[in-house]
């Protein structure tokens, strides 16, 4: 794989991860019982998932913007 795929490939794994994390905890937070792994894996995922990897997509670079302001390299 291309080296110039990285970000994209890091974006979808961390976007995937973390939307997996808190779709999860949310959808058990609401209540729901019956069927939870189907309406998690089938509704609440996808959906924070498909919002989640473009997001990240335009918010890292800043935030690596960011994070080259307030730190500095080790002498």
């Amino acid at each position: 794989m291309s080296p110039r795929l990285a970000p994209y490939v890091f974006s979808l794994l961390v976007s995937g991860t973390m939307s997996c994390i808190v779709s999860g905890v949310s959808t058990w937070r609401a209540g729901v019982e019956s069927g939870f792994l189907s309406v998690w894996l089938t509704e609440a995922w996808p959906l924070g998932w498909g919002i989640a990897y473009p997001t990240l997509l335009c918010v890292a670079p800043l935030a690596r913007r960011l994070v080259a302001a307030v730190t500095r390299p080790a002498p």
